[in-house]
Parts: C-alpha cells; structure tokens; sequence
C-alpha cells in the first residue's frame, strides 16, 4: 500500500495499491473503521488479483471532497504565527544528486539506453 505514486512506481515492487491519502494515513481516516475496512479489504483484493509483475492499482477514495489538503504537506508553520504556511524544502538542486558513485554510474547507464526509465515522476499515466 502507498500513498506516494512515483516513489511506489521507481521502486517497482512485485504488486502495489496507491491511495491518495496522506502521507501516514494510508489504511484511512483516523476513526473511520468503515472507511479502514473497506479501504483494507479492496486493497487485499486488488493484490491478490494482480497477474502482472509492477502493477500498481489505484484504489477510488478521496481524503476530502477537495484536494487542499495537499497544500500543506511538507510545510511548517511560519514562526511569527502567521496561519501561512511556509516552504523550507530544500531547494532543487541544478544536478541530479546522488547517493553512491554507483548509483550515479547506474543513472548513467540507464539514461543512455533508453532515455530515463527512472524518471517516474515525469508520467502521470494514473
């Protein structure tokens, strides 16, 4: 079960289920059993449908009727009070940054034969 789709889908795992929940809130709305079981149960009938290695199935539910809630994911409060929030993300670097010189000689590779199958996040096939 994920709640970040690119991250879920550059790991490609054997099979997967993606909510659009929160980060932390992925088996439902704290609470809410109904809304957890339901949550629970289509998502063990998802995986255990899966026939195709990498599948990600997306499951219908909605964290609210509007999507503001995304607005502050990854943000702080301002520290003079002020209800705004703030984005103290680190700024995106000009160079792609890498954890290991093998990971980088890996990029690499990849990117050279056939374009950059790494770079998920650029699809939005959903």
């Amino acid at each position: 079960m994920s709640s970040a789709y690119s991250i879920t889908k550059a790991v490609n795992p054997p099979r997967a289920v993606y909510i659009d929940f929160p980060l932390g809130r992925t088996a439902g709305k704290p609470n809410d059993k109904g809304l957890q079981r339901k949550i629970m149960i289509d998502t063990l009938t998802m995986l255990e449908a899966i026939q195709d290695p990498g599948t990600i199935r997306v499951l219908p539910y909605r964290w609210a009727d509007q999507d503001d809630w995304k607005d502050g994911v990854m943000r702080r409060p301002r520290a003079d009070g002020d209800s705004k929030a703030s984005d103290d993300r680190v700024g995106r670097l000009p160079n792609p940054q890498y954890q290991t010189a093998e990971d980088e000689a890996e990029a690499e590779v990849r990117l050279a034969d056939d374009g950059c199958p790494t770079c998920v996040f650029l699809e939005d096939d959903r």
